[in-house]
């Protein structure tokens, strides 16, 4: 028998999972990694934590498959999108922390550059609008507040990535030879490539004030890049890279035009297939790469990006204690029949799709006396229908084509009353997939493609099957309601900060 491996470093953990022909798990070895909130709006993680971790994992899943390394055919990769990381070519070092893509410091940037051309002036080549949220203004920072980088920048001594690139060059020798690449969904999400071009835009890099030097080679989403020098894997192709919501939709097979999946982690992310034509949204969504697997064609997407969903159910854990684990909230939401009028905003970092509404601070709004736990705990899972409810609406606007269904995956799909109130919501049905672990799989599906693990999509298409489908049980008049009091919450919560 033989594998594929890989690799999946999020937000707030990295895992190695194994996978055979027919998609599903052989292995999983998962470690978290510390969240570091320097200050309000900042948050940082430690990439050399986050390396050390990667080969742990990797050597955990190995160990409890029994697994040699000839028995991996491939390995692939996909990594959190937009955390921005700075390290030395000759010793390895980064120079700062990891700014993540949920960090704020950029706002007076962000500002700056807006004043200048507008929110939308980089649009027409990147997709993207001007927003803390992407990695070139957190590049710029960087060269900015941090002693020495910007000289050794110029000199070709410090190189960027995201962390797929940092995860890449480590693993395939490092400061002995590793390379140093990313493929293009990563590099959509700098606000540096020209998506037309499939290139760094020389007149981006002058704008922004970044040295071309630093930046990776850009590659397709499924090739061979090289081999793993490390010993946890040595000799194992590196065959796909993939930034993690590419990687889902990927995993979901949404390989025709007008497919879409959510993916409900930290944030939610939901992401349209539009083919070979770059659609240019008018209603709020990022026009992005869907991806580009070898010499074929690149295939774009429409995006909307959703800041704070599971993030807030960790919160609720964490900061107010109201709930022991993650997992508990649906218990404490179903105590209660609905959300009592009270509405949670999570716009703790703004609000991304389809508002870019960076001065939005998070509200709970509707509160009485009689709003107790429970109501909190089912505001709290409702703000993720929501939030994705006004994605949908937007993407649906810009494509010109009503959802028929959509496919979901991530952590939070296991929460079947937060998957039911999605579909009601929406008024489609939600559909969950066997294997939901969507993400890495579209990573080793890059990867084991590359070298004839499989043929095509068709093989991969084999593998989909369905868990179970959610289908709309709400009268209209309830749910307008309902949308009614959410579209009033969130107006309640733009313009906070100054």
């Amino acid at each position: 028998m033989s594998y594929v491996a890989a690799i999946d470093q999020g937000t707030t953990s990295t895992r190695c999972i194994v996978f055979d022909r027919e998609g599903a798990i052989i292995s999983v070895a998962q470690k978290e990694h510390q969240q570091i909130y320097p200050q309000a709006g900042w948050v940082e993680h430690d990439p050399e934590e986050i390396w050390k971790n990667t080969l742990e994992v990797i050597a955990l899943a190995r160990i409890k498959a029994k697994l040699h390394a000839n028995d991996i055919k491939a390995i692939g990769i996909t990594n959190q999108r937009e955390t921005t990381v700075v390290w030395n070519r000759r010793t390895g070092k980064p120079y700062y922390n990891a700014l993540v893509w949920q960090d704020t410091r950029t706002g007076d940037l962000v500002n700056q550059f807006a004043a200048e051309g507008g929110q939308d002036r980089f649009r027409p080549q990147t997709g993207l609008p001007l927003a803390t949220y992407f990695s070139g203004l957190k590049l710029r920072w960087l060269l900015d507040n941090v002693a020495g980088l910007r000289a050794d920048a110029e000199r070709g001594e410090a190189l960027f990535g995201n962390m797929d690139t940092f995860i890449t060059w480590n693993l395939t020798g490092g400061a002995e030879g590793g390379l140093h690449i990313t493929d293009v969904t990563n590099a959509s999400r700098t606000q540096l490539m020209d998506l037309r071009t499939l290139d760094w835009s020389d007149d981006l890099l002058q704008a922004f004030d970044i040295p071309r030097v630093m930046l990776p080679a850009i590659k397709s989403s499924s090739e061979v890049y090289g081999m793993v020098a490390s010993e946890v894997l040595p000799g194992v192709p590196v065959a796909g890279i993939l930034g993690d919501q590419h990687a889902a939709l990927v995993g979901q097979t949404c390989f025709e035009p007008g497919q879409a999946k959510n993916t409900y982690g930290t944030g939610c992310f939901l992401v349209l297939n539009t083919g070979t034509e770059l659609r240019e949204s008018t209603c709020g969504l990022l026009t992005t790469i869907s991806y580009k697997f070898g010499n074929e064609p690149v295939h774009y997407a429409l995006e909307g990006s959703v800041a704070i969903t599971g993030a807030l159910v960790q919160w609720m854990r964490d900061n107010l204690g109201m709930i022991k684990k993650s997992s508990d909230v649906e218990t404490l939401a179903k105590t209660v029949s609905d959300n009592g009028g009270a509405y949670f905003v999570p716009a703790f970092s703004g609000l991304y799709a389809p508002y870019w509404k960076a001065d939005a601070r998070g509200v709970v709004a509707g509160l009485t006396r009689f709003v107790n736990k429970g109501h909190i705990a089912r505001a709290v899972l409702e703000a993720t229908a929501y939030q994705t409810n006004d994605v949908v609406r937007a993407m649906e606007q810009d494509a010109g084509i009503k959802l028929s269904s959509l496919r979901v995956d991530g952590g939070m799909t296991m929460n079947s009353l937060l998957m039911q109130f999605q579909a009601d919501v929406l008024n489609v049905p939600v559909v969950r997939p066997t294997i939901t672990e969507t993400t890495a799989l579209g990573a080793a599906y890059a990867a084991g493609l590359a070298v004839g693990y499989w043929q095509n999509f068709d093989d991969l298409r084999q593998n989909w099957g369905v868990d179970k489908t959610f289908r709309p049980d709400m009268g209209e008049a309830t749910r307008s309601k309902l949308l009614h009091g959410w579209a009033k919450a969130v107006e309640r919560s733009f313009g906070w900060e100054d």
